[in-house]
Formats: structure tokens, sequence, C-alpha cells
């Protein structure tokens, strides 16, 4: 009999602690800790931990009370679709610098395409902490 209550115990689904929605959250709003809360989530893969969620961006629109995943959230945005960029190209002590357009949004690190506005030409590129799009070779 203590056997089978331990069974019936184990099997019970675990309630944790998760990270929600404090309010609705709109797409591309960077996440404050007024955003977020912890509460009941029951669902897999849910944040825990708030200073996971603050200081990021959301990929989409997330509801009151609903849980944060980290694929509803991204880096926030340094550079904007359609801003001048700055276009760098390193290589050894070779540096060649030109203007751009970005032809993506994204944050730090990702990699976007842009606009080469001298030469028309499309390069790809990663977003640099200051903005700038870094074609070809890292630092």
């Amino acid at each position: 009999m203590r056997a089978i209550g331990l069974v019936l115990l184990l099997a019970m689904p675990a309630s944790a602690q998760g990270l929600e929605a404090a309010r609705t959250i709109r797409a591309q709003h960077v996440l404050t800790e007024d955003d977020v809360r912890v509460g009941n989530a029951e669902v897999p893969g849910a944040l825990q931990d708030p200073s996971d969620a603050v200081g990021l961006e959301a990929r989409t629109t997330i509801y009151a009370g609903r849980p944060i995943r980290p694929e509803d959230l991204a880096r926030a945005a340094v550079v904007e679709r359609n801003q001048l960029v700055p276009l760098g190209f390193r290589v050894g002590g070779l540096t060649i610098t030109a203007q751009g357009r970005a032809l993506a949004r994204g944050g730090e690190g990702d990699v976007i395409r842009a606009l080469n506005l001298d030469s028309r030409t499309v390069v790809t590129g990663r977003i640099m902490p200051d903005g700038q799009v870094l074609v070809g070779s890292a630092p």
C-alpha cells in the first residue's frame, strides 16, 4: 500500500516556479524588472530567473500571465532596418570603411545584410556594439 502511494506521489506533475509576463509586452519592447514576475508556470522550458529576461527584447507579443520562454526573447536591436550604418572591413593592419544601409534589424553579434552605398553591393557582416557592421574577418 505504501508503494502505491509513493508511486502516485512521484507520478504527479511537479509545479515549477517560472517567469511570466506581469503585463502585456509588445514585440520589440526591451524588458525591465517591472515587466516580469515569478509565478507558477508548468510549461517546460520557461525561464526561471528574472535576470535571464531583463534587458532582452520581446520577439513577439507576450500576454500578461503567460510564461516567458527563451525563444520569445532576443538581444536588443542596435541597428534598425534602413538605418545608415558604418561598414568596416579589417584584414591585418588594413582597415576600409564605407557608408551602408542596413537591410535588416539586429542586435549586437547578429549577422545582417547591408547595402554598400558607394558600390551598390550587398554585403554580409556582424553588428558590433557601436552599431558598425563589420564585414569579412573579425578584429
